[in-house]
């Protein structure tokens, strides 16, 4: 028997993930309604005192999923074994707490086990304690199911006063009376108490149906098969052996074959189906970025384990490295509109910031200013050198609580915030200044003049609040770039990287401002992305080009939107200049239907990084793909294409894509990045943007892709390539040549290299491609 109890009284045949979710979802859920539940607790011999201790256990677990209160739910118990016996009444204890501090104190008192004596005193008597009839009646029997007398027809007759009956087996029960005890259907009135937080689910998820508030959002109920075992007691022939018998002569006796019986433990399988609430985790949403591990605590937590180098944040953010130099002043604002509470959160967020930031020989001097009617600067620019005395500083500022006044304090700062040090007598230091502004509440004076103001004496500005004071910030900022808006006051915190990120951009400008680069967005634009979302990806191409100088001699960029098939908005060498590129990217239209990814990188191979439509050989090629992981089944093999050809694909997934075949059309984990909402698509811009700019950085082969138009074969010599071309001319092979005529050679740009041999070919530097204009 103990090994057989390793096995397990009750299988729910689901995989470890959903038997997790719905143990946390037992944990967590309550029944609210107006309910009167009555337990009926095994108190017998077959029992025991430690599976009774169990029961009890069990029952006050229960009280866990119940919400009781003088208005809800109200709880009673009888103990029953050869009597019955109240332990107390329905309207004797109106608090959780008081009903299982007094489950606790309930004394086993043994007995044979007389269920059907204990239905018919509820029959006689009631619910003690119990409300009017229009109060639903839950009784909860805990039993090993072991009666010593019949219990089918007062289980009938307790059913027809419309008292709902649950049966939870204790012990190694006997299922097939546990069935006769409970309410129909059976499959959802019947649970095992060696699991308190399933059983509790189990209730729940029942009662919701008819009694209890609805689930939680996003919460259902789902059936599972599952199989309920019981220790059962049989008695099996062994065998025989020679017996000896007497006879009718008194002296006689006469051997003969006797039978062997041995008593044996079998377990019994019941087969059934298990109904349980199932709810969304928070790491179903894969929160943890960078290989981060995600592990739930509960249905609305999480924390995640983080790989070595990341941690910066709660979802493994890079470790934050404030390598830029710069003179960095928070403006923060202590104003009645952000209240005390607000106020102590900033406090709390510059300490964490600090720690971050500060490190040893740090090139970063930071100072705080507050504002609310007055400005003070209680802690200068660069006047701590080290975390502890710098938080030392912030826990002795005080909240002020007068007007918001944010224009003045921009223009107060912009004279007094950075008074300058010498590093010799006649050199003054020019490092970047940087002004974060912190603030929750709307100006009461006019911050645009303000701001101007202070952006003009070279003030780098940076906005960080809530959505409410969104437009204000942007405002004040210039540029929404330089708006970082939190969610929740919790999610402030999270900003700290990106924060970080604009801070340190001050010192080494963000972008490929002076990288050549021909970048190609291809776009999702089909039926699965939807509307809305496609406008976000649009947006974020739009704020993309801002990172680029857009001529033909630095950054083209070409513009694909695809559904079931994709379309070129405009090529590589349509536009060259930021604002004709902006109205173009405003233009791209929704398609719907369905998306294919393949067939869109084929076109971009065979129509936009061509020569003909303005690629440039010699120069880093980019192909950025946004799409939310529709349509990529056919999508490796062209991307492979691109890749043999020098041209990078870069996968930005959106969304539960399927990790696999996205790696396959990235070709590394390097190239693809999952982004679990639309909506958190533009926090990503910058690494996004970053990881193309480091492409455009890499060494270049200026034969790949092939330059030679009709069939020329690309040869590459010191710093330069030629084309060998059969049946054409021309640098890339683009000229026909006529019968009887002798090959003519294009012209060609200035400081160009040119041969000209009997093939007809043209030797081209990398040098010359960029002053052919």
């Amino acid at each position: 028997p103990t090994v057989l109890l390793v096995l397990g009284i009750q299988e729910i045949h689901a995989d470890q993930e959903m038997i997790g979710k719905i143990s946390a979802a037992g944990q967590v859920m309550q029944c609210s309604a107006s309910l009167d539940v009555l337990f009926l607790l095994d108190g017998s011999y077959s029992i025991g005192k430690g599976s009774f201790e169990r029961s009890k256990h069990f029952a006050s677990k229960l009280c866990d999923a119940l919400d009781i209160h003088p208005d809800r739910v109200h709880v009673g118990m009888i103990q029953f074994s050869s009597t019955p016996h109240l332990e107390f009444p329905l309207d004797l204890y109106l608090t959780k707490q008081e009903v299982k501090e007094r489950i606790k104190r309930i004394a086993f008192r043994g007995g044979s086990t007389e269920t059907g004596r204990a239905l018919k005193y509820i029959l006689r008597k009631g619910f003690p304690g119990g409300r009017n009839s229009s109060v639903p009646e839950v009784l909860i029997i805990i039993s090993d199911g072991k009666s010593q007398g019949s219990t089918g027809m007062p289980a009938v007759w307790v059913k027809e006063r419309h008292i709902t009956v649950f049966a939870v087996g204790i012990k190694f029960p006997r299922w097939e009376e546990l069935h006769v005890l409970a309410s129909e259907p059976t499959d959802q009135h019947v649970f095992f108490a060696g699991d308190a937080n399933d059983a509790a689910n189990g209730l729940y998820s029942t009662l919701t149906g008819s009694v209890c508030s609805a689930t939680a959002p996003g919460c259902r109920v789902e059936s599972h098969p599952c199989e309920r075992r019981t220790l059962e007691t049989v008695k099996e022939l062994a065998g025989n052996y020679v017996c000896w018998k007497g006879s009718q002569q008194p002296t006689a006796v006469r051997a003969s074959l006797c039978p062997f019986y041995r008593w044996k433990r079998v377990l019994i399988k019941h087969p059934s189906r298990c109904f349980r609430t199932v709810c969304p985790e928070p790491c179903d949403s894969q929160p943890c970025q960078n290989g981060g591990t995600c592990v739930p605590e509960g249905l609305d937590k999480y924390h995640c384990l983080c790989p070595v180098g990341y941690g910066g944040d709660i979802h493994c953010a890079p470790k934050l490295s404030f390598e830029c130099g710069v003179d960095l002043l928070f403006l923060m604002d202590s104003s009645a509109g952000v209240t005390l509470e607000g106020f102590l959160r900033y406090k709390a967020f510059l300490k964490r910031f600090l720690q971050a930031a500060m490190g040893r020989d740090s090139p970063m001097n930071v100072g705080v200013a507050q504002y609310d009617n007055n400005v003070r600067i209680p802690i200068e620019v660069g006047q701590h050198k080290d975390a502890f005395s710098f938080m030392k500083s912030i826990d002795a500022l005080n909240f002020g609580g007068g007007g918001t006044l944010t224009g003045r304090a921009l223009r107060y700062v912009a004279q007094h915030g950075f008074r300058s040090t010498p590093v010799f007598a006649d050199v003054q230091d020019d490092l970047p200044r940087v002004v974060v502004l912190l603030t929750d509440s709307k100006s009461q004076d006019p911050v645009a003049e303000a701001a101007k103001y202070a952006r003009d004496r070279d003030l780098f500005l940076i906005g960080v609040g809530s959505s409410f004071v969104r437009a204000e910030l942007a405002e004040v900022t210039g540029n929404p770039k330089q708006t970082i808006v939190y969610s929740d006051p919790q999610d402030l915190f999270n900003r700290i990287p990106e924060l970080q990120r604009r801070i340190c951009s001050v010192d080494s400008p963000e972008g490929c401002q002076a990288q050549s680069l021909d970048l190609a967005f291809a776009v999702d634009a089909s039926a699965g992305v939807g509307l809305e979302n496609f406008l976000r990806v649009r947006d974020f191409v739009r704020s993309s080009h801002l990172h680029f100088t857009i001529n033909r001699d630095v950054t083209q960029i070409a513009l694909v939107v695809y559904s079931s098939k994709p379309h070129t908005m405009f090529a590589l060498d349509t536009h060259t200049s930021n604002s004709a590129l902006l109205q173009a990217i405003d233009q791209a239209p929704f398609l719907g239907d369905s998306a294919s990814a393949g067939s869109a990188l084929l076109h971009i191979y065979g129509d936009v990084m061509t020569v003909q439509k303005g690629a440039r050989p010699g120069v880093n090629k980019v192909v950025v793909v946004l799409t939310n992981g529709g349509g990529m089944e056919g999508a490796a093999a062209p991307a492979q294409q691109l890749r043999d050809n020098g041209i990078l694909v870069f996968v930005v997934a959106i969304e539960d894509a399927q990790r696999d075949m996205l790696l396959k059309v990235a070709g590394s984990p390097n190239y693809l990045v999952h982004i679990s909402s639309y909506e958190g698509l533009q926090y990503y811009q910058d690494l996004i943007i970053e990881r193309i700019c480091e492409e455009a950085k890499s060494p270049v082969n200026l034969c790949k892709p092939n330059p030679c138009m009709n069939q020329g074969i690309c040869v590459l010599g010191p710093g330069s390539y030629w084309c060998e071309c059969h049946g054409w001319e021309g640098p890339h092979c683009e000229n026909r040549v006529l019968r009887g005529d002798s090959p003519r050679s294009a012209a060609l740009p200035p400081h160009s290299h040119v041969q000209s041999g009997s093939g007809g070919w043209q030797r081209f530097s990398r040098a010359s491609w960029y002053t052919k204009r």
